[in-house]
């Protein structure tokens, strides 16, 4: 048996590094490290409940608005509010955008690019796949950005900002949107849809999100579209079939549109409950081997802990591993495509991506209806006085998956701060019971030969990591 180390990994959000044990040319077992240490939780300590709004935020440069929506319904909950309805389909119109914002730049940026390696010159898509997606070279990339620029317009209006804006807060958001603001809004999101339809799947986004199986999908190969040329040169690589978890999905619910729950690859959707959350440090160079609900939970540094391999803890439900992502969020609520997929070969590469890209054509046509349900004059936030002591938390869904923050205050300051965010969960390592976290799971049995390498990045971005989030 030997040992492949391979990191840091570019187009990644932070610090990654992965640990392969080979054997017979293929991954027998997978240790995954989150390198930076970063220690938010530290300096929230002390400091009073309100400025967690200005700080979580910084964790990331490309989710911020889901951290700043996580403390938010903390602070919400610690005051006992709610949001006015305005102030409710404001911060689903902002959460929203991020996400699909961030969904579209993993496959255009982070993920696609890999389909323009040399190693697949052979291949009868390459060469379109390097016109399009080559890195500094490709048209798609440009594509893009335009288009993501003009779909960020929405957090100009809404959110003053993006990344880092304070608009949300615990009773709602802190910009009244204008009737002429609606219009824009809506020109805006018309003008993401025609991109979507367009370059993306070449169909209308209702079609695409109608899709009821496997084969409805398979049959898209043969458009114009990008997906179109994703699905062509997945077929041919087979991945459909690799990257398969732990086949239990998690997810608290996004935008009164995706319910809560939890679920296996069957189908059957349990209730969540969010008191079966713990966090396990047992492989991780913080101080304790005991899993704790977050609410107890310490981030202390044990740098010289025995067997520990990164600075992630492992959250698990119910004691099980879980995932969470566009995936989980799209089988809780019983898509019939991703629940097809899924039935015939797991949490795939393939199912991955397409969960994404279906939650854009689900999502889109929502918020078009949030900002014609928004009524200027009305109020969109109402005030939130919080108590000197006592406990919260909020559960939001990140583009990549459930993202929590747990809060404690005792006379008027922060005693305790814990986060679990998406990537936290998928790139966990193992706990007490020496259980993998899905990626270390999906890794083994992959081809780790000479030129097998682009496999394990295709499951690895698959998950679409962020580790600056993971380490918070």
């Amino acid at each position: 048996m030997k040992r492949i180390r391979l990191g840091p990994f570019n187009r990644v959000e932070g610090d990654l590094e992965l640990a392969l044990d080979v054997e017979a040319g293929a991954v027998v077992s997978a240790r995954v490290n989150s390198p930076l240490f970063r220690g938010f939780e530290m300096l929230l300590a002390g400091r009073v409940p309100e400025d967690a709004l200005a700080i979580v935020p910084r964790i990331c440069g490309i989710c911020s608005v889901a951290q700043s929506a996580a403390a938010a319904a903390a602070l919400a909950a610690l005051a006992g509010v709610e949001a006015p309805p305005n102030g409710v389909l404001a911060q689903r119109l902002i959460q929203a955008t991020e996400n699909l914002a961030d969904h579209l730049t993993h496959f255009y940026l982070f993920f696609m690019p890999d389909f323009a390696r040399p190693a697949y010159a052979g291949h009868a898509w390459h060469a379109e796949a390097a016109r399009r997606f080559a890195a500094g070279q490709g048209t798609a990339a440009a594509d893009w950005l335009r288009a993501r620029a003009r779909l960020l317009e929405v957090q100009g209006i809404l959110a003053g900002r993006w990344p880092h804006t304070l608009a949300l807060q615990p009773g709602g958001t802190t910009r009244a949107a204008t009737p002429a603001d609606r219009i824009r809004l809506l020109s805006l999101l018309r003008e993401f849809r025609e991109f979507v339809e367009i370059r993306l799947l070449g169909e209308p986004l209702e079609a695409f999100a109608g899709l009821a199986g496997a084969d409805d999908l398979a049959s898209r190969a043969a458009g114009d579209g990008d997906l179109a040329l994703f699905l062509r040169a997945a077929d041919e690589l087979g991945l459909q079939r690799i990257g398969r978890a732990a086949d239990r999905y998690l997810s608290n619910g996004a935008w009164g549109l995706f319910g809560p729950g939890v679920c296996g690859g069957d189908g059957a959707v349990d209730v969540l409950v969010p008191s079966r959350i713990t966090e396990d440090p047992h492989s991780a160079w913080l101080a304790g081997s005991e899993a704790l609900p977050p609410a107890r939970g310490e981030t202390t540094v044990d740098a010289a802990k025995p067997d520990a391999y990164t600075w992630c803890k492992a959250p698990r439900y119910a004691g099980e591993v879980v995932e969470v992502g566009a995936l989980a969020r799209q089988l809780v609520a019983g898509q019939p495509l991703l629940r097809d997929l899924v039935g015939r070969h797991g949490g795939s590469v393939v199912a991955r991506v397409v969960a994404r890209l279906v939650e854009v054509a689900r999502v889109v046509p929502a918020m078009e209806q949030w900002v014609r349900e928004l009524r200027p004059g009305e109020p969109f936030c109402v005030p939130a006085p919080l108590p000197d002591s006592g406990e919260s938390f909020g559960l939001v869904e990140a583009a990549r998956g459930t993202l929590g923050h747990w809060l404690g205050v005792r006379r008027g300051r922060i005693e305790r701060y814990q986060i679990i965010a998406p990537t936290t969960w998928n790139f966990s390592p193992r706990d007490t019971e020496g259980r993998p976290g899905p990626l270390e799971q999906a890794l083994v049995g992959l081809p780790a030969g000479d030129g097998a390498l682009p496999t394990v990045q295709h499951v690895v971005r698959s998950f679409d990591p962020c580790m600056v989030c993971t380490v918070h």
